[in-house]
């Protein structure tokens, strides 16, 4: 697959080791497209990946990947027409109930997500919501801790999947249940931060069915030379609005049919 590259390779290096620093030091950077206005997706993508190969050289482990930009509202307002997708390691996974320092992140925010666990790999160029389904073990709730580290919080599509799709934290939890007893369609989900409901949804939200999401995810893999391998930890893309918090902030997801996840932020 011919791919739009248009950065020299010490160009990738040098976007990749500022992405790297802003990650690893919890610090605020120009968006990349200020410097390389002609940035393309495939750009962001060729950062991304060397990202990821820097993270394993480091002992991080890959234990899945996440889908962004999986509402058609946020699909229109930033002009694509598919979402993008980013990879989660062992060291971003946080345990159910768990606290997270809100120190080591630069604009911190959460949204509800449903996550699949794979049980077959998955491979595109044309992967289906229904092969999804099929090569689902199970799914379970999940809250992903977003972290755009691009100043003022303004950013393009380019940047943010060379930021790893915004990637930060993750926490799985609640029951897993297998996806065939289920109509990921109509579940619903509430979440609440200190006490209070700051945000409701269901499932249709993501691509009207979040199967659709890990679809387009495994064929956005297919054009970057990759599949989805059996027991990966898949999460489809935000429910609801992304929520900000700080310390101090308690916050839940409760999901019809999966049960409630949590996760608690200190300084």
């Amino acid at each position: 697959m011919s791919k739009n590259i248009t950065l020299s390779r010490e160009d990738i290096v040098r976007l990749c080791e500022r992405v790297e620093g802003a990650q690893m030091r919890a610090v605020a950077i120009p968006k990349l497209t200020d410097e390389y206005p002609s940035m393309t997706m495939d750009d962001g993508y060729a950062i991304q990946t060397e990202l990821r190969k820097r993270f394993i050289e480091k002992g991080h482990k890959l234990v899945g990947w996440k889908a962004g930009l999986t509402s058609k509202a946020k699909m229109k307002q930033m002009g694509v027409e598919v979402p993008s997708i980013g990879f989660l390691t062992d060291r971003m996974a946080v345990p159910e109930g768990g606290k997270i320092s809100v120190g080591a992140l630069v604009h911190p925010r959460v949204e509800c997500e449903i996550a699949f666990v794979t049980s077959q790999d998955l491979e595109g160029p044309r992967c289906t919501a229904e092969q999804v389904l099929a090569a689902t073990d199970y799914v379970l709730p999940a809250i992903e801790i977003i972290d755009s580290r691009f100043q003022k919080f303004s950013f393009d599509l380019q940047s943010v999947i060379a930021d790893n799709g915004s990637s930060a934290r993750f926490v799985g939890g609640g029951r897993p249940r297998y996806a065939s007893e289920l109509d990921l369609r109509t579940l619903g989900v509430v979440m609440e931060k200190n006490g209070e409901i700051v945000e409701m949804g269901a499932g249709a939200a993501v691509m009207n069915n979040p199967a659709e999401a890990v679809a387009m995810l495994v064929n956005i893999l297919h054009g970057m030379g990759e599949y989805l391998p059996k027991g990966s930890f898949v999460m489809s893309g935000g429910i609801t609005a992304a929520v900000a918090v700080q310390p101090g902030d308690f916050v839940s997801a409760r999901f019809q049919e999966l049960g409630t996840v949590s996760v608690s932020f200190t300084e």
